[in-house]
Order: structure tokens, then C-alpha cells, then sequence
């Protein structure tokens, strides 16, 4: 019989948490309940609080009496975080649920995080219609607006609790049983305005036996991938927009973090690599670009996203950036510059068609580039024309190979 885990706070939302764990039993599924509370639960859990704080190395009565929230909250989350995980691999649960607040939200979440890609996660919360990114990161936990706050059972709790119930019980009962054939993994870097040079990349490399996982160069997007790469999923890179450190050097709305762009020269994965996008920088509505910008060249995309075109003082410092994070490559990694455009609005013509600013960025790159480790390709077309997208496409197939 399958079994879904219950984690969360068993002393202050007992009653919200009975409702669950005999619901989801009415369905013919076991539970296994983990307390992250501070106090005594209103039901006795498979797995207590004082475990849980023990796999933090810290002793539960002790941190109890220092009344101390946010203390508890950093310690019994990162005993779940360790702990979690190994319950899993031991075959405890295929599945977790909670509901919280900000509180019980930042307590499981963290030991979700570290829960493998496909095991079924659901959190009910009080913060699911806001901004959930430090809450899921690059995991994929299922969050649910609780609506009300999660105090009670009434009308309203009673049938989102269902819902989400229902949600993680098909999760777990239901299996896809097609075979899929396994084929290589490739991760790849997609924004609007490379669309057409990584939609041929792509089919390209599927028509050779390949599948390409398309990452929206977004923030998330560029996280997601590297984690992925970290986490051993996949086997050649084609890291063609790095418009991401445009905005973490510049400070757009879109950065991906201090990070991007190592995970696969850590790991030894080969990777292609290009400048896709890196002509601008994202922001929010017009009238939300921070007043030291004032002078940039501007572009609407739509009515919720404005670019703005990066200068050549500032393409120097992307330069730079990428130069520092692609000299740690031991091998297998190729840098390839579209000498004609590096986005579908930096050709000629367009509106962030820039000569000089694309010149800095070459020469950098160029001047900085260790070409002992990193093998430097430049073509005279635009990174939309498909002669770019198959011979970046065909490199990462030779790459691979060797």
C-alpha cells in the first residue's frame, strides 16, 4: 500500500492535520506523520520533533526553552531538510504534504527542495499567491493558495485540505506505465528573442536521437538547468542565451545568480556556449526602471516587460563575467560568437542593433578566453540564422562523442 508523509507543525494546526491524515487514510493510502512543532503534538507522530532537531545535532527540550521562533524555525528546517531525505530513500513515504503559514511553509519546503525531481510534493500555504521562488527554487513542489489562513476547519480550509488531499493521492496512486525510451540529455537556453536559432538546435539534435530539455533563460530558468546539470540528469549542454548575467552584473529583474554558468565545467559536461541575448537587460513595466538607467535605449517587449540595451561599458563586464566562469572548464566546452547578432533585435535594422556594444563583448571574450581549455567559434551571420544553430548543434554532438 502506498504511503504519503504528513509533515508539519502537530501542536499549533493538530486539528488541520487529523482532518488530512484521516482523509487521505478514508482513500485506502497509509500516512507517516512527521512534527516539526515546538510543543507537545495532538497526536502522537511516526516521527517527533526531538528526531527531527536531532538530525540538526540539536537537543529538542533545550531549544524549546529558549522561546526562540525563529531559532526553532532555522534548526527543526534543517533537520528536516537532512532527515527527509533519508526517510525517503528508506522507503517511508512515496509522497509529502503540509500547510503553514509563512512559518510552516519555510519549515518543509527546505526538505522538499531536497526530495528528488518526480516525488510527488504538496504544500498548502498562506504565501502560494505571492512570490514563491524561495519556497519552491528549482524543485517542483505544487503549491496551493490556502485562501484563508490555515487556523480551523471551515467550509472554505475544509475544501482546499481536499483538494489538495485528492491532488497528492492521484500523484501518488497513479503511475505512467508507457515506456519511455531513454536518450541522451541535453539542456538548452531559449529566450524570445533566440526562439528561432534554439527551435532548429533542438530538432536538429532530436532528429539524431537526442532529448533537449528547453529552459526559458528567465532566472529560474538558468537555475533550474544548472541544478539539473548538478544533479547528474544531463549530458551536454547548449548554453546558448546567457542573457542572465545581464541582469545579476547590471541588476534586471532576470538574474539566475552568482552561479550560472559553472555547473557543467564543474561536472565535466560538454557544453556549447554562446552570447544569446546578452544585449539586454530586463525590467518590470516602463515606470518601474530604477531613475540611475535614464538614457539607456529602451524596448517594450509587452506592458509587463522592458528592455533595455546593454552599453559597451557594460558589455565589457558581461565579458568578463563569462571569460572568469568558462576558464573553469577542464575540456569539452566550445564558445561560439555570432558576429552579425546576438538576438533577434540586435541585427541590423532592428532596435537594439549595436556595433560597438557586440564589439566589446567580442573582443573581451576573445582577449580573455584560456583557448587551451575553451575552443573559441565565430561565424558571420546572426544567432538566428540556421547555419548557427546546426554547426552550435553539430559541435555539441562531437563534443559528446569523444
Amino acid at each position: 500500500m502506498k504511503t504519503i508523509a504528513i509533515a508539519g507543525t502537530f501542536d499549533t494546526k493538530g486539528e488541520e492535520y487529523l482532518y488530512i491524515k484521516n482523509l487521505i487514510e478514508s482513500l485506502g493510502l497509509d500516512t507517516f506523520t512527521i512534527h516539526t512543532g515546538v510543543f507537545e503534538p495532538t497526536f502522537k507522530p511516526d516521527v517527533s520533533n526531538s528526531e527531527v532537531a536531532e538530525a540538526a545535532g540539536v537537543d529538542m527540550k533545550a531549544l524549546a526553552a529558549k522561546k526562540d521562533r525563529a531559532l526553532a524555525t532555522e534548526v527543526l528546517s534543517k533537520g528536516m531538510e537532512k532527515l527527509v531525505p533519508e526517510l525517503y530513500k528508506q522507503g517511508k513515504f512515496s509522497g509529502i504534504i503540509s500547510c503553514g503559514g509563512t512559518g510552516g511553509t519555510s519549515l518543509v519546503t527546505p526538505a522538499m527542495r531536497a526530495l528528488p525531481i518526480g516525488v510527488p510534493k504538496v504544500m498548502v500555504s498562506t504565501v502560494a499567491s505571492g512570490n514563491v521562488a524561495p519556497y519552491i527554487g528549482t524543485s517542483d513542489i505544487i503549491m496551493i493558495p490556502s485562501v484563508v489562513d490555515v487556523s480551523g476547519l471551515n467550509s472554505i480550509s475544509t475544501k482546499i485540505f481536499t483538494n489538495a488531499v485528492f491532488a497528492i493521492a492521484g500523484m501518488v496512486k497513479f503511475e505512467n506505465t508507457n515506456v519511455i525510451v531513454k536518450k541522451p540529455l541535453i539542456a538548452a537556453t531559449m529566450f524570445g528573442v533566440t526562439t528561432p536559432c534554439v527551435t532548429v538546435a533542438r530538432k536538429y539534435l532530436e532528429e539524431r536521437g537526442y532529448e533537449v530539455l528547453v529552459f526559458h533563460a528567465t532566472g529560474i530558468g538558468g537555475q533550474s538547468m544548472e541544478a539539473l546539470i548538478e544533479a547528474g540528469f544531463i549530458e551536454g549542454v547548449l548554453d546558448l542565451t546567457t542573457t542572465e548575467w545581464a541582469d545579476e552584473i547590471i541588476g534586471g529583474v532576470l538574474n539566475a545568480g552568482p552561479h550560472r554558468l559553472e555547473a557543467a565545467s564543474k561536472n565535466h559536461v560538454p557544453q556549447v556556449v554562446s552570447v544569446g541575448a546578452l544585449d539586454m537587460c530586463n525590467f518590470g513595466p516602463y515606470d518601474t526602471i530604477p531613475k540611475e538607467f535614464i538614457g539607456h535605449k529602451f524596448y517594450k517587449h509587452n506592458p509587463t516587460v522592458t528592455l533595455m540595451r546593454t552599453t559597451v561599458e557594460e558589455n565589457e563586464a558581461i565579458g568578463k563575467k563569462l571569460v572568469e566562469k568558462l576558464n573553469m572548464a577542464k575540456e569539452k566546452t566550445a564558445l561560439f560568437l555570432p558576429l552579425k547578432g546576438i538576438s533577434g533585435i540586435d541585427v541590423e535594422g532592428e532596435a537594439f542593433y549595436g556595433v560597438e556594444e557586440d564589439k566589446m563583448l567580442f573582443d573581451t571574450l576573445r582577449n580573455g578566453i584560456n583557448r587551451n581549455i575553451v575552443e573559441v567559434i565565430e561565424m558571420d551571420c546572426a544567432i538566428n540564422d540556421e547555419e548557427f544553430a546546426v554547426a552550435a548543434a553539430q559541435k555539441l554532438i562531437d563534443l559528446m562523442s569523444k
